[in-house]
């Protein structure tokens, strides 16, 4: 027969297993939320392997936190194509060592035209605020490297971006440097949202990582003000925008490659 203390023993003991299992069960869903959200910007510059990491976020607040979850849909939704077909040509492979010169005259007005297979998307360039994000857009835009490259990302819930820039299409690839961040205090950023209009650099989770690889903002984003905000699309750039959106992403979670097929044909940065 059990003893009286035996079967109190017994009770601590299976009590201790429960709030054991609840605590490992939180640890898993804390693990799957902070991959969600590191999943939606994170890049990799210079061939590193590191893609953006859950420590990047842990000063973020519950609801920041909350903002970039998704929510699986049972079969993916595919609209057509509102896009047309890519141009002829091939991605440049080129890599340089470090960032280029800083030639950028910042009191100058600067514009970047994205000719894509949806649609012309017009950017006016904040040189005086990022002068080094501006100078190496010049720069790689001349040199052709976003050319033929498409846009790889879309997401759909919580953060609303199209990201761009990266040559092989992967989300890893960049110029081979990395340029400092920038304007992080730009008054357009309040209470940690990125306005729809808004062009930032992805990077990979730490300082001054920033490559060639952007997200446009097609509607108001909850992020922490860590990406360099150096651009705002125009009126009817944002129309070629939500073509894109409106066509949806493969996986119907949320974060995935845009069903439109959205390659930048020619990248063009102007002074005026």
């Amino acid at each position: 027969m059990v003893s009286q203390e035996q079967r109190r023993r017994q009770l601590s003991r299976e009590k201790f297993l429960r709030q054991q299992q609840r605590r490992t069960s939180a640890r898993r869903k804390a693990r799957m939320r902070n991959s969600v959200i590191a999943s939606v910007l994170g890049v990799v510059v210079i061939g590193s392997l590191a893609l953006y990491t859950t420590g990047v976020l842990k000063k973020d607040d519950a609801k920041e936190n909350a903002g970039a979850e998704v929510t699986p849909s049972a079969t993916p939704s595919k609209a057509p194509d509102p896009c047309e077909k890519p141009a002829e040509g091939k991605v440049k492979t080129a890599t340089w060592k470090k960032e280029p010169e800083l030639t950028v005259d910042k009191s100058a007005r600067y514009t970047m035209k994205l000719a894509t297979t949806c649609g012309d998307i017009d950017i006016a360039l904040k040189a005086s605020a990022a002068p080094h994000t501006v100078n190496s857009f010049d720069f790689l835009a001349g040199k052709g490297y976003f050319d033929h490259s498409k846009c790889h990302r879309l997401t759909t819930n919580g953060i609303y971006v199209l990201q761009c820039g990266d040559p092989t299409g992967t989300g890893t690839g960049g110029p081979g440097y990395t340029i400092p961040d920038e304007n992080l205090k730009d008054k357009s950023l309040k209470n940690n949202i990125y306005p729809a209009g808004t062009v930032a650099m992805a990077n990979t989770g730490q300082k001054h990582s920033g490559g060639s690889q952007f997200f446009l903002v097609y509607q108001d984003s909850q992020l922490p003000p860590s990406y360099t905000p150096f651009g705002t699309v125009s009126e009817s750039g944002m129309k070629v925008l939500k073509k894109i959106a409106d066509a949806g992403e493969s996986t119907g979670q949320g974060d995935g490659a845009p069903n439109a097929t959205v390659v930048i044909d020619k990248a063009t940065v102007t002074k005026s």
